[in-house]
């Protein structure tokens, strides 16, 4: 039985034309860590969105199909329910932001609180979560003075703090460097290999191939292909439709042509193509 189930999901935002999800259908097993790409405009964060219940519990407009996680129905759901078991990390850190908290701690004790966890337990809670995303150091700051990256770290911690069943991430790493995506994507790694189901918008490609079990391609609203990282990512039915590609993957290509790529399948990740010119 899947731990995600998505039957025939289609949504439209109230005062636009057309549907941005198109009768979406997509099961996840529990445990996965799957990663959704597309171009702009697909539908990536109204995925999202579905996922985490808002909608169409927060965001109205026209909804049809059913979403089932864990063997629980969104649509027989309310959304202070749904939340326990799902976290969503927004695109942009600053929205995740409760503003009433004046430390990085208290920003992350914030959840807690409002479930009634008792104070010991809130305590050590924040900290192994604060550990596990490397931002124990920043626990006195404000989370108003930190840097892009350093918010995205804390938006990610505040959901990890909760303990969700189903984590939800758009674009976890935008506003980060090399060395902070890295780390970020294997904290979601090991948090997947523990049991939790991960689903993360991202764009960058190389991190996918590493880290994640299965990719979906998104494009206007509907899934375009879906399968294991290597074999999404160097598809030419995504150059076809306008998806961003790795440069490694684009330079093999192109290498290809020349005859000078002569291995069976295009390299995703530096390792691959180093590994690959080689020969």
């Amino acid at each position: 039985m899947a731990f995600i189930n998505l039957q025939n999901v289609t949504y439209k935002y109230p005062l636009t034309k057309g549907p941005v999800l198109q009768n979406i259908n997509l099961q996840v097993r529990e445990g996965e860590f799957v990663s959704v790409i597309g171009p702009n405009g697909a539908g990536k964060s109204t995925l999202c969105y579905a996922l985490a219940g808002f909608v169409p519990h927060f965001f109205k407009g026209e909804f049809s199909g059913e979403i089932e996680v864990d063997g629980k129905q969104s649509s027989k759901s309310t959304l202070d329910e749904w939340v326990l078991n799902v976290g969503l990390a927004f695109q942009n850190p600053f929205n995740q932001i409760s503003g009433a908290k004046y430390t990085v701690f208290e920003e992350l004790a914030f959840g807690l609180e409002n479930i009634g966890v008792p104070r010991d337990e809130m305590k050590v809670r924040v900290e192994e979560a604060m550990a596990l995303t490397g931002i124990s150091d920043l626990a006195d700051r404000s989370p108003y003075s930190l840097s892009g990256g350093q918010q995205q770290r804390v938006a990610l911690t505040s959901i990890l703090v909760m303990r969700p069943r189903l984590l939800v991430l758009d674009e976890p790493t935008s506003q980060m460097d090399p060395i902070g995506t890295r780390e970020v994507f294997g904290v979601v790694r090991r948090m997947a290999e523990q049991g939790m189901t991960v689903v993360m918008v991202e764009h960058k490609m190389e991190w996918i191939a590493e880290f994640a079990d299965r990719v979906i391609a998104l494009k206007e609203g509907q899934i375009l292909m879906e399968g294991r990282p290597n074999e999404v990512l160097t598809s030419d039915l995504l150059t076809e439709n306008g998806f961003g590609v790795s440069r490694y993957t684009s330079t093999a290509r192109e290498a290809k042509k020349r005859g000078l790529w002569r291995k069976d399948h295009l390299p995703v990740t530096l390792d691959e193509a180093v590994e690959g010119f080689k020969k």
